[in-house]
């Protein structure tokens, strides 16, 4: 593989925290079970490294907003494909339809300025960056509890551990995060 190729794999494999997150952001929780947001994620990213050459953008800011439309894209796929499957099932059915008009809203133009977009993605960036250098299962209980407000049972039962366990999870995670935001000049308030 060339230095070029390496290169690209760094940078994409770089984005996945921050997909990840963008991905939940967008698929209703009770989707998540069978529509899991890092199965699309991984999906776009191969998807980004066999269309390497489509992407016109030449800074990252530029190649991040090309990975966020195509994500957007097949996070589209995903919930059309499982909501024909689901179709007979109320609840479920409602979900794919939040979903769907939450990826809908993101595609089309945003209300905020390009400026302010430019900001929440940086800040959404910086946020996914510090994220990442946590461990994965306190990188799961803090994401789930601050960003999709989760309970810590709903926690527990997801990671398959105890509340004090989570508990302690969530405690280490939030100041490790606390100090490589405040590392990145990055205000945790």
């Amino acid at each position: 593989m060339s230095q070029e190729g390496n290169a690209l794999d760094m940078e994409l494999e770089e984005q996945r925290v921050y997909l990840c997150l963008l991905a939940r952001k967008h698929l209703d929780r009770r989707l998540w079970r069978m529509i899991d947001p890092s199965d699309v994620v991984q999906k776009t990213l191969g998807d980004a490294h066999q269309k390497q050459e489509q992407c016109r953008g030449r800074s990252k800011g530029q190649r991040r907003a090309w990975l966020r439309t195509m994500l957007l894209n097949d996070l589209k796929d995903a919930i059309r494909k499982f909501g024909r499957i689901a179709a007979h099932e109320q609840p479920i059915h409602r979900a794919v339809d939040q979903s769907s008009v939450w990826i809908e809203a993101s595609i089309a133009v945003d209300q905020s300025s390009p400026s302010q977009q430019a900001i929440q993605h940086e800040e959404l960036q910086r946020l996914a960056d510090a994220l990442a250098r946590l461990p994965e299962a306190e990188r799961e209980a803090v994401t789930l509890h601050h960003l999709f407000d989760w309970t810590q049972a709903e926690i527990a039962a997801h990671l398959g551990r105890t509340r004090p366990a989570v508990a302690g999870l969530l405690c280490r995670g939030l100041k490790k995060l606390r100090k490589f935001l405040e590392q990145s000049g990055v205000s945790h308030d």
